[in-house]
């Protein structure tokens, strides 16, 4: 029997496809999928099936100093042992085996955490298979052509978990345990992160000390027969053109100087014609790049590739590349695409250029070509509209590449009124070249009509703008990768992976990243008493370690003992301010949950969280001052910059994922709902009296004693309004209303439930919310939303609900209880945190 290791179940399905001419079928073992046809059995991993660990006694914090983790052993554990189980009984049977896990770094390192463990079981031999696309041509093609397995650069993979594993715990448990913050409020640091968390301090702190400064600008309205356009004022300013005045004086004059020239006189027109070159083909960060201006996160959009990648759609997404292999002939990639409904006509406008000869980046390598498609095109429906709006930018950027030159035709006008300068620069495309085919560059036009030298030109307008010099922009996630690229941070693989951990430990928040108080104190205090934890010197010198040993010029060992050292010199300082940096952090912790001053005794106010969970409001003055705040049930509560005058507290933003809002100031919402009346609109579906059976009622026809509840609209301090039985605690029958707007109880009323129509005014609005009956309306939301199918849940197309089933998750209910991090190991482009959103979906 041929034994085949993929690194996921889909790549398993897949290449069995190839390989079986689809005749393969498929059965579980311990909850994997084996594919089998005639002596062949393909099994698919869930990326690493065992970990790195430090033995089980250094596991208690309290009970190990964080400097006896820089020297102590490191084991391998298997991480998921039904997958290990299978791949041990599929062993022993094998008589050959194949590694067909991905071709990078961490591929290689997952094939050789395979191949140890499959020699536990047989000496019989492994090969190894590498391939770019898992397309039918290159599958074939590399199962034809096996090599060996690289343990060099599985030994660098290696290397970076070992050394991440001890920089992390180590650094991690000292700050944590300093600060006194354990259990699930851990304070983070890691050998790639803390130097990417510096960067976007850094940034910050240049926005916060940067002090603004005056200036002024002046346009004029510039019109030859009727036609208009937009000229600047500027003037000479040592042989340059500045367009901004720095003193107001300045500006009004020549604001005045031009406001009363009816005229201006054309003194140069200048013509000329530019030459627009197509862009790079994609390697992994110019793709990021491109999907953030469609919107998508660094790790969406990486997620969304290696899912097209894995279904044969893409080349592999992960590569430094720019320039396309030798033996990618770009004609034949086009006709694929030719007779298709959405690139039919482009690919044949291209192939019917005189010469096809495709752009070429600054950087080449030979391990992955740059990303691109292979020419197998998917169903649009099949893979949802996130996945394709990625794969058509993948498409067009192909084609751009090899696609003609833009053509521009510039005129530059200057014209003169009372001795004053203005210009005007035009621009009109000649030829679209590569802008015809690829829409995401910008191909705007600016129109100035033609004029010449001496013409005079009437001046319909002038304004005066005053405006202020700007702070920098802070980084995007695709202008962050770019620029961890360019210090040597992290990997093509691993910056994407790194800027979405800075956001699930709470170190940055909003899109572009921007640090909270807890970020900003890490990063001062690793500046303060060990820089190097910060230093991107560092981490790109031991991402250097890490290719020297995959190139053999190094040895894990000696670069493992390296970095152990390292950080024993980083303890060394930072041992003698442990109380410092403990007492530092603990404060700027408290900053991140402060709101301002109690009402009751004047101590700070801030975010809490209960026993069971739940956040509140209270004070730091606590037990001897109790005051209390009620928050929102729903998300976790953000503290913001904006302040309420009336209270002096920061207001409260609560994170919910797609559900976020802004929830204000606490007290007022509690004022709000202490000084609100409820308002009794009906009887109670459950205990009011037209709900008591015939028996259970008095003479009267009113419910007898313990009923008679009534719905009534009410206003909870926790800033929540619902419909809810006056009989609350003994009855809980409640329906939700929205947050915002004004209530309005119409005359209307609802046949089936003798309750009043209800509307909802917003202000922002010029029509009414029209809500109707509560009850109808709650219960056309739940049938609205329910979750009865895989593809019910947001996200969920064909594709994905397909993948779904086979890591044996066939409906919604079966989400409910699975482990998310191991459904997300198996299922390519589908992470952790979104199974977590389905499963709150679910329980909603």
């Amino acid at each position: 029997m041929r034994l085949i290791v993929t690194e996921k179940d889909n790549a398993a399905r897949r290449i069995a496809e190839i390989l079986s001419g689809d005749s393969a079928s498929a059965e579980r073992r311990n909850g994997v999928n084996v594919y089998r046809w005639g002596g062949q059995r393909v099994v698919g991993l869930s990326g690493h099936v065992v970990g790195l660990d430090f033995p089980p006694e250094y596991s208690e914090w309290r009970d190990v100093e964080p400097i006896e983790l820089i020297d102590a052993d490191v084991v391998t554990q298997p991480t998921r042992e039904n997958i290990v189980a299978t791949l041990h009984s599929l062993a022993r049977k094998a008589d050959e085996v194949v590694i067909a896990t991905d071709y990078d770094r961490e591929g290689e390192l997952i094939g050789k955490e395979a191949y140890e463990l499959i020699r536990e079981e047989t000496d019989a031999p492994v090969e190894r298979v590498r391939f770019s696309s898992i397309t039918d041509r290159e599958v074939q093609k590399a199962f034809e052509n096996p090599d060996e397995i690289d343990f060099d650069l599985a030994a660098a993979g290696e290397a970076r978990q070992i050394v991440d594993l001890i920089w992390g715990a180590a650094l991690t448990r000292f700050l944590s345990l300093s600060a006194k913050q354990l259990g699930n409020d851990f304070i983070s640091v890691g050998r790639v992160q803390s130097p990417t968390l510096k960067l976007i301090v850094d940034r910050e702190r240049e926005i916060q000390a940067f002090d603004p400064e005056d200036y002024w600008e002046i346009v004029a309205d510039l019109a030859k027969d009727g036609q208009g356009f937009e000229a600047q004022y500027f003037y000479d300013d040592d042989g340059s053109e500045a367009e901004r005045v720095w003193e107001e004086s300045a500006a009004e004059a020549a604001y005045a100087d031009l406001a009363e020239s009816g005229t201006a006189t054309v003194t140069e027109v200048r013509r000329r014609t530019r030459t627009d070159d197509p862009p790079a083909p994609f390697n992994t960060t110019a793709f990021i790049s491109a999907a953030s201006s469609l919107g998508y996160s660094a790790q969406r959009a990486m997620s969304l590739a290696e899912e097209l990648y894995t279904d044969g759609y893409l080349t592999y997404p992960r590569t430094d590349n720019t320039v396309y292999p030798e033996d990618l002939d770009p004609a034949e990639l086009l006709g694929a695409f030719e007779g298709s409904y959405e690139f039919g006509d482009d690919a044949e406008s291209l192939l019917a250029q005189e010469e096809i000869e495709p752009t070429r980046g600054d950087n080449e390598s030979t391990d992955h070509p740059p990303i691109h498609p292979t020419g197998e095109l998917p169903d649009r429906d099949e893979i949802g509209a996130d996945a394709w709006e990625i794969y058509e930018l993948v498409v067009r950027r192909f084609f751009a590449t090899v696609a003609e030159p833009a053509t521009w035709a510039h005129l530059r006008v200057v014209a003169e009124a009372a001795g004053r300068s203005l210009k005007a620069n035009g621009k009109r495309l000649l030829e679209e070249g590569y802008h015809a085919v690829y829409p995401y560059s910008s191909a705007g036009e600016t129109v100035v009509p033609a004029v010449e030298e001496g013409e005079e030109l009437s001046i319909d307008d002038v304004e005066l703008e005053a405006k202020q010099t700007q702070p920098p922009r802070r980084y995007g996630q695709s202008r962050l990768i770019q620029h961890m690229e360019q210090m040597g941070i992290g990997t093509k693989a691993t910056r994407h992976n790194i800027v979405e951990k800075l956001y699930d430990r709470g170190y940055v928040e909003d899109d572009p990243p921007r640090p909270t108080k807890l970020a900003e104190a890490v990063v001062t205090a690793a500046e303060e008493y060990a820089d190097h934890v910060v230093s991107e010197e560092m981490t790109a010198q031991l991402e250097a370690d890490m290719t020297a040993i995959a190139e053999g010029e190094a040895t894990l060992e000696e670069v493992t003992a390296e970095s152990r050292e390292m950080l024993g010199e980083i303890f060394e300082e930072l041992r003698e301010s442990r109380e410092e940096i403990g007492e530092f952090l603990q404060k700027s912790l408290k900053a991140d949950r402060t709101l301002g001053p109690c009402p009751e005794c004047g101590e700070d106010l801030l975010i809490r969280r209960s026993r069971q969970g739940s956040y509140f409001v209270g004070c730091d003055g606590f037990p001897e001052c109790r005051f209390t705040l009620p928050l929102p049930s729903t998300g976790e509560p953000q503290v913001m910059d904006d302040t309420c005058e009336d209270h002096d507290l920061r207001e409260v933003k609560m994170l919910a994922g797609r559900d976020t809002f802004v929830h204000g100031c606490p007290r007022c919402k509690a004022e709000e709902a202490d000084e609100s009346e409820d308002r009794v609109i009906g009887d109670c579906p459950e205990c009011g009296d037209s709900a008591a059976p015939e028996g259970q009622r008095n003479e009267g026809g009113e419910a007898a004693e313990g009923g008679g509840g009534e719905l009534a609209i009410k206003h909870l301090r926790s800033g929540s309004r619902l419909v809810g039985c006056t009989r609350y605690p003994e009855c809980d029958y409640s329906l939700p209303l929205p947050r915002r707007g004004e209530i309005v109880v119409t005359d209307q009323r609802c046949e089936e439930h003798d309750l009043p129509h209800i509307e909802i005014h917003d202000d922002g609005d010029d029509e009414p919310w029209e809500l109707g009956c509560p009850i109808c309306n709650y219960e056309e939301f739940q049938a609205r939303n329910a979750v009865e199918d895989l593809e019910d849940l947001d996200g969920v197309g064909p594709a994905t609900a397909e993948k779904l089933q086979d890591a044996g998750v066939g409906a919604p209910g079966d989400l409910r209880d699975v482990d998310p991090d191991a459904v997300a190991g198996e299922v390519q482009g589908v992470s952790a945190d979104r199974i977590r959103e389905w499963q709150e979906e679910i329980a909603a």
